[in-house]
């Protein structure tokens, strides 16, 4: 059925739902032309290109991620903080899986700076990572290591890689248990400024 009225915010929405329903590496200009009833060409007075829709939907998805994690990190500190980030974190890539994968792909880090919901990305973690007595180079190195954690569980549970018996919320529990005593005990440097993103 044709769809009048496409606008850029329609098509990023579109992308999402096709994300989430087929795959974020489904999401073409192709498949979202015959979504609304279109020819590929009138897609493109919209977006530029393939990478630009996806680029598009990886900072709409970042910032559906990072506030669903600041509301569940309001008002909670040390581990009572990174159990909620994680476990915002976790909940968001489960539900929205063609979402969450286009939050991983790389964008070029001009953009990055310009979106006010990344920024507030990096200031929400840094900040629950500060709570620790963390500074950098130690804050990045902290960053990587939630972040490693967090994509591989949730990229392991999500394709039913957990086969044992124990439960797989116990093992998320125990993991950031594990987390907030390294936390507590890092292993301090002290150097440059050189923040990064988002885990």
């Amino acid at each position: 059925m044709v769809r009048a009225g496409l606008t850029v915010d329609r098509l990023v929405a579109a992308a999402a739902e096709l994300a989430d329903e087929a795959g974020f590496e489904h999401v073409t200009l192709s498949a979202l032309a015959r979504r609304f009833g279109v020819k590929d060409a009138s897609l493109y007075s919209h977006v530029r290109n393939l990478n630009d829709l996806r680029t598009r939907l990886a900072l709409r998805a970042g910032a559906e991620l990072i506030d669903r994690i600041a509301a569940a990190v309001a008002g909670r500190a040390g581990k009572d903080a990174l159990a909620a980030f994680a476990g915002a974190y976790r909940s968001y890539a489960l539900e929205h899986p063609g979402r969450y994968a286009a939050t991983q792909i790389r964008i070029d880090q001009d953009l990055i700076a310009g979106t006010p919901a990344l920024r507030r990305t990096a200031d929400i973690t840094y900040g629950m990572l500060r709570a620790y007595g963390l500074d950098e180079p130690d804050l990045t190195d902290a960053v990587r290591l939630l972040r490693s954690t967090f994509h591989g569980y949730c990229a392991l549970e999500s394709t039913g890689a957990f086969g044992a018996a124990r439960d797989v919320q116990a093992s998320w529990d125990k993991a950031v248990a594990a987390l907030h005593l390294t936390l507590a005990h890092w292993p301090r440097e002290t150097g440059a400024d050189d923040r990064e993103g988002t885990p």
